[in-house]
C-alpha cells in the first residue's frame, strides 16, 4: 500500500470518529434540553393546571428519547422542521405568563407556528400574542367535579387510568368511588385480584404509578387518590353522600341499563349527573367535537357517550358533508372481538357470536350506521352498516363508502380530511396518517376517536364515491372521548389551543 493510500484511509478513520462523536455529543444535547422541557411541564402541570402537550401527544411522563422522537411529527403541522430547542423556548415563555389560567396547550403546534414566522416575532411576545384569550377566566366555570365508576370492566379500568393521569393539582375530574357488583365472600381478596387488573393490562401495558389497598376501609389509593371501592348489587343500596362525596357525575360502564328510565336509579345522593357508555335508547347520544356543544346541559341529567364505532366513524361523515354532502353511504366495521362473544365455542343469544371469538371472524349486526342520525339527524335514512369481529383484541378498522353529490377529486378529499384534522374543530377527535405501513397495532393507545389512512383512500373515476379507512382504538380512544364528554358535562373544561 502506498503512502497516499494509508494517509486516505487513515484520514478517513479520524473523520469517521469524529463524525461518531459529534452525533453524540448533538443527541445529549438534545436529551439535557427534553429533560428540561420535560421537568418545566411536569411543574406547569402538577403548581397550576396548565397540561402542555407535543403535537397532541402526552409528554409529562415520557422518556427524552421518546419526546425528541416526537418532533418528528411536525411535518403533518408545515414544511419546516421543529427541534426540542424550539418547544423548550416555547414553554419558557409559557411559564412566564403568570395570569395564565388552566388550561390544555399544544407546544408543538405552537413552536411550528413560530417556526414558520421565521421566528419574526421574540418568542414571549409571540406566545403572549397566540394564548391572550388564556389570561382570563372561562365563563361558567367549576373547578373540580367529584366521579363515580358504576362497573369496572374493560372502559371502566381505563376510565380510571385517564381519569388519574389527568387528575394534576386536583383540579376537573376527581376519582372518589368505584361501584362494585361483588365476585367472591373474601372482599380483601376481591380488591386485590380487581386492582391487579387495574394494574397490568395485557393490551395496554402497565399502569404508571402506585396502588395501595386498605381493606379495612375498601379503600383504594393510587397516585394519591383515595378511591371508596362500593359493593352493590343494585344503585338503590347506594347513598353516596355518606362517602363525602356531592354533586358528582356518575359514568355507568356496565352496560346492563340502556334507557333513562333505567338509568335513573343511578340519581342517588350524591349524584347530581349520569353518562352512559354505550349507545342509549331514548336519551342524547354524543360525540365529542361534532354536538356536544347542543346539549342542555340544565335540563338534562343523564346523557350517552354513543358506541366507540359511532364516535369512530361521525366526525369523518360530518367533514364529508359539510364540505361534499353525502347522498347515501355505507359502514362496515372491521371489529376486534370482545368479552360479550365466547373463547370457545358455546351458546350466545345472538346470531353467530356463540363461536369462538379468538379463531373466527363473525359477521354481526352494528347499530352504528343509524346512530349517526341520533348525532347528525339530517342524515336520517341515508346509511347502513353492518360489522364483522375478527381475531385482534382491541383496534378496529372503520370502512366508509360514501356517495357524494359533489364531484371531487381525491386531492380535494384528503385536503379537507388533513386540515380539520390539524385546525378544524375536530382536532381531538381525529389523526391523519400519511404512512403506507400503519397497521392496527400502530393505534393502541390512541386519544382520538380515530386515525384516518390517507394513503388507502379511493376516489371512483367519476369522483363522486369515495372509500376512506380510518382505525381506531376501541377500547382507549373511545375512553378519552367519554372522558372529554364527561369534562364538558361537569363544566370543567379548560381554555385550549391545538
Amino acid at each position: 500500500m502506498n503512502f497516499l493510500k494509508f494517509a486516505q484511509i487513515f484520514l478517513s478513520m479520524n473523520q469517521n470518529e469524529t463524525n461518531h462523536k459529534v452525533a453524540l455529543s448533538l443527541w445529549r444535547e438534545k436529551e439535557k434540553n427534553a429533560l428540561e422541557l420535560t421537568k418545566l411541564i411536569g411543574e406547569l402541570l402538577f403548581d397550576r393546571s396548565i397540561e402542555l402537550l407535543l403535537f397532541r401527544r402526552e409528554v409529562h411522563d415520557k422518556r427524552p428519547s421518546e419526546v425528541i422522537d416526537i418532533h418528528k411529527f411536525a411535518a403533518n403541522y408545515g414544511s419546516k422542521p421543529v427541534n426540542v430547542e424550539d418547544t423548550l423556548a416555547i414553554t419558557k415563555a409559557i411559564y412566564g405568563l403568570e395570569n395564565l389560567q388552566p388550561s390544555r396547550i399544544d407546544i408543538g403546534k405552537l413552536a411550528s407556528e413560530w417556526v414558520y414566522e421565521d421566528r419574526k416575532t421574540g418568542v414571549q411576545d409571540f406566545v403572549n400574542n397566540k394564548l391572550s384569550n388564556g389570561l382570563v377566566p372561562v365563563p361558567n366555570q367549576e373547578s373540580h367535579r367529584d366521579v363515580v365508576l358504576y362497573g369496572f370492566g374493560r372502559i371502566g379500568r381505563l376510565v380510571a387510568r385517564r381519569l388519574i393521569s389527568m387528575t394534576g393539582k386536583g383540579e376537573q375530574l376527581l376519582l372518589k368511588a368505584i361501584v362494585l357488583r361483588p365476585g367472591m365472600k373474601d372482599r380483601t381478596e376481591e380488591l386485590k385480584k380487581r386492582m391487579s387488573l387495574f394494574e397490568t393490562d395485557s393490551i395496554h401495558g402497565s399502569f404508571h404509578g402506585t396502588i395501595e389497598i386498605f381493606p379495612e376501609e375498601s379503600v383504594i389509593e393510587i397516585n394519591g387518590n383515595r378511591v371508596h371501592m362500593i359493593f352493590a348489587q343494585d344503585p338503590s343500596e347506594i347513598n353516596y353522600e355518606d362517602y363525602g362525596i356531592h354533586k358528582a357525575l356518575l359514568i355507568d360502564n356496565t352496560g346492563m341499563w340502556d334507557t333513562r328510565e333505567k338509568l335513573s336509579a343511578h340519581l342517588r345522593p350524591g349524584i347530581e349527573k349520569v353518562i352512559l357508555t354505550a349507545p342509549g335508547k331514548d336519551i342524547p347520544n354524543i360525540v365529542v367535537g361534532v354536538n356536544h356543544k347542543e346539549l342542555p346541559l340544565d335540563q338534562e341529567n343523564i346523557f350517552c357517550a354513543a358506541s366507540c364505532t359511532t364516535n369512530a366513524i361521525v366526525p369523518i361523515i360530518k367533514i364529508m358533508d359539510d364540505y361534499f354532502k353525502i347522498t347515501k353511504g355505507h359502514i362496515e366495521t372491521v371489529h376486534a372481538y370482545t368479552s360479550d362473544q365466547n373463547l370457545l365455542d358455546n351458546f350466545h343469544r345472538k346470531p353467530r357470536r356463540g363461536r369462538g371469538a379468538p379463531i373466527n371472524m363473525v359477521i354481526t349486526s352494528t347499530g352504528a350506521a343509524s346512530a349517526v342520525a341520533k348525532v347528525l339527524p339530517h342524515l336520517k335514512g341515508l346509511l347502513t352498516g353492518n360489522a364483522v369481529r375478527v381475531p385482534v383484541p382491541n383496534v378496529s378498522l372503520a370502512i366508509l363508502n360514501l356517495s357524494l353529490d359533489k364531484v371531487s377529486s381525491l386531492e380535494e378529499i384528503l385536503s379537507a380530511l388533513r386540515k380539520e384534522t390539524l385546525v378544524g374543530d375536530l382536532v381531538e377527535q381525529l389523526q391523519y396518517s400519511t404512512s403506507t405501513e400503519y397497521v392496527s397495532s400502530n393505534a393502541v393507545g390512541t386519544t382520538v376517536a380515530s386515525v384516518i389512512d390517507a394513503p388507502s383512500t379511493i376516489l371512483s373515476t367519476d369522483g363522486k364515491t369515495v372509500t376512506i379507512y380510518a382505525w381506531y382504538d376501541n377500547e382507549f380512544g373511545y375512553t378519552c372521548q367519554v372522558v372529554r364528554l364527561a369534562k364538558h358535562i361537569a363544566r370543567v373544561r379548560r381554555y385550549s389551543y391545538y
